[in-house]
Formats: structure tokens, sequence, C-alpha cells
């Protein structure tokens, strides 16, 4: 199929597939007249491209999981390692965000509950002397 069709069957803008193969991740026969036959192969490799992204593999690792094809007989546990390790991954992602929006709630009720009275820059000096105070106690626990 020529990359017009692969575009609205994959919805993917013929440019991002044009992209995909010059980052080896998909291939194309060329024509006599220079034009990309895709392969039906081709879709279901985009397709897989796309879920992958979506869960947070980038392109290289993408192109790592999708060996040739003459390795499949090693590809399924590096998948599963690959799949594990990404697991991981987001296990810590989550651990930074929920940090962080800690954090970011600490700085809400700090503004919230300035003292009457009391201007923003002396109030975010009083959460910063505050997070000091924590942080050298917490350093003290360790």
């Amino acid at each position: 199929m020529k990359i017009g069709e692969l575009a609205r069957r994959s919805g993917l803008a013929a440019s991002r597939i044009r992209f995909y193969e010059a980052s080896g991740l998909i291939s194309a026969e060329r024509l006599g007249n220079g034009y990309r036959d895709y392969s039906e192969q081709t879709l279901h490799a985009l397709e897989v491209i796309a879920c992958g992204q979506q869960s947070g593999f980038s392109l290289e690792e993408m192109r790592k999981l999708m060996a040739d094809p003459a390795q499949r007989s090693d590809n399924h546990d590096r998948l599963l390692d690959s799949l594990r390790r990404k697991v991981t991954e987001i296990d810590a992602m989550q651990q930074r965000l929920a940090h962080n929006r800690a954090r970011l709630l600490e700085v809400i009720a700090g503004i919230e509950g300035k003292p009457e009275g009391m201007g923003c820059e002396e109030n975010a000096q009083r959460m910063l002397a505050g997070w000091r105070e924590r942080g050298e106690a917490g350093a003290a626990k360790r």
C-alpha cells in the first residue's frame, strides 16, 4: 500500500511514517517510480509503536524490541524483561510524582495559611525555613 493509504489506516501523518522509516522502525519497498510500498505488516508495526509510545517506551526502546524476525526465539524474553523494567520505571515515577504532589500541596497550604498582614516575600522565607528544618530533622534520622 502507498503511504497515503497507510497514513489513513494508521491515523498517523505521512511525515511521521517517513520518520519511523528513517529511524529504522519500519521499512518499505521502493517501486520503480520511487514510491514507497508498505506491507500489511507495516500497519501492525505502526500499531505496536503507537502502543509502546503510549506506554512510555522511547523510540530507541521500541527499536530494540522490534527485533529482526529471524531472532524471534529470544524476543519473547527480551520483551518480558523490557515490560518489567518499564513497570519498575513507572513505579519510581509514581513515587516521585506523589512526593512532588505532597510538596506542592504544602506550598498551597503555606500560601493559603499565610498569617494576616504578612507579605508574600516574608511568607516565602517562613516556608523555606520550615522546609530547611524538616530537611535537617530528616537528615538527622538517617
